[in-house]
């Protein structure tokens, strides 16, 4: 699965990943390979990037490393998945 996340400032992660959970205004949900198409408003909370992860030395401070992967901070965003492609617009 795809995954891209992009900010006003710059893209922060563009790359594969095996699941992404967001905070979803109305609670926290997964998403994995073959999910549904999904179009949904973000509330405050960590988008978490689960997989075999890379970041460019120039957004790796935007990240926390967790167990299985990384979680990302936002205040709030958009989320768009269709056809095992996910785009974040965060804020």
């Amino acid at each position: 699965m795809y995954l891209e996340i992009v900010t006003p400032e710059a893209t922060l992660f563009k790359g594969e990943v095996t699941s992404v959970a967001v905070p979803g205004v109305l609670g926290e949900f997964e998403m994995l390979q073959d999910h549904a198409p999904i179009v949904s408003l973000l509330g405050e909370g960590h988008v978490k990037i689960y997989g075999d992860i890379e970041l460019d030395e120039e957004v790796e401070d935007r990240f926390t490393k967790a167990d299985r992967g990384i979680w990302l901070p936002i205040n709030s965003g958009t989320i768009e998945l269709k056809d095992n492609k996910i785009i974040v617009l965060a804020d």
